[in-house]
């Protein structure tokens, strides 16, 4: 079990206790939920340790992982994968400024976005840590993922990009990582980070059923500036924040069942498009948010 005595973005040791969260997905297990004082971060406390989380990802209805169509849920999921995906790979191409190159994605998952890249003429490497969605991305893709801890055993400035799409609320060692993410960068590389962002209107909409929160295995809820925070430390800045609009209308049809106990569509699809209304005006409270970030 980890007990956090420090903030994971920012190291301050001004955390204190703010919520509990039922894992609804798997164990119905409860867990605690800390917050900075400092940079805004909010973390799951008391997590299970990395070599003993693998039972919390034990569903079939993990999405990212099984390739699943099962449901109206996911059968969203996929319809809009197909559009994200496009969009992902012209907002890479366009923010490295390059029509090809050397591409990392961590958490690759059955391989979707990188067969995409691939077919545009880049040179992709994938890291996925379940054998399921690394099997599908063999036999679907003809793709060959390796083990995520080949990671610190990569190139040094060896990409032109490197993507984690809904990875890094994932990751036990944060600081690890991010320092690695930056020996890997070649001088113009870019990093995109993808993660749900808790100072939404769905997130204030649903309080503790929110279902990005998602513990434990998102060990972090990330804000802007908690964000922020991470990323500076480690010789990094965040250039751009784009907005995911769909993932307030996936995250609501999932906070619903959580909140009243049954799926309402019609609500999930109100409250998300209405979370999505107030980003209008800030791009920062949307639902999910892409950090499109640089070296300093």
């Amino acid at each position: 079990m980890i007990h956090y005595r420090n903030c994971p973005a920012c190291q301050s040791t001004q955390i204190l206790s703010h919520s509990e969260i039922k894992d609804h997905s798997v164990s119905g297990d409860i867990f605690p939920v800390w917050i900075c004082e400092n940079c805004g971060l909010k973390f799951t406390q008391d997590v299970p340790e990395q070599a003993q989380i693998g039972r919390y990802y034990q569903s079939e209805a993990y999405v990212s992982h099984t390739d699943t169509n099962e449901g109206i849920i996911n059968k969203l999921y996929h319809s809009i994968r197909k559009i994200t995906i496009r969009q992902k790979r012209k907002m890479v191409m366009v923010e490295t400024g390059k029509k090809s190159g050397r591409i990392l994605d961590i958490g690759c998952g059955t391989g979707a976005f990188l067969y995409e890249m691939q077919g545009a003429g880049w040179d992709v490497v994938g890291l996925e840590p379940d054998d399921t969605a690394a099997s599908i991305a063999r036999e679907k893709h003809k793709l060959n993922p390796r083990n995520p801890q080949e990671l610190f055993s990569l190139d040094a400035s060896s990409f032109d990009a490197i993507t984690m799409w809904h990875v890094l609320e994932h990751v036990h060692t944060l600081d690890e990582y991010v320092a690695q993410l930056n020996k890997l960068m070649s001088d113009k590389a870019v990093l995109f980070v993808a993660v749900p962002n808790y100072t939404s209107q769905d997130a204030a909409h649903y309080g503790t059923a929110w279902a990005a929160y998602d513990v434990p295995r998102h060990l972090y809820h990330f804000s802007p500036d908690s964000m922020k925070a991470l990323m500076e430390r480690h010789g990094l800045k965040i250039d751009k924040i784009k907005p995911m609009w769909f993932d307030a209308i996936y995250v609501s049809m999932l906070s619903e069942k959580y909140y009243v106990g049954k799926n309402r569509l019609f609500h999930a699809i109100f409250n998300g498009m209405m979370s999505n209304v107030k980003a209008l005006f800030s791009t920062k409270r949307c639902s999910s948010l892409i950090y499109v970030i640089r070296k300093k």
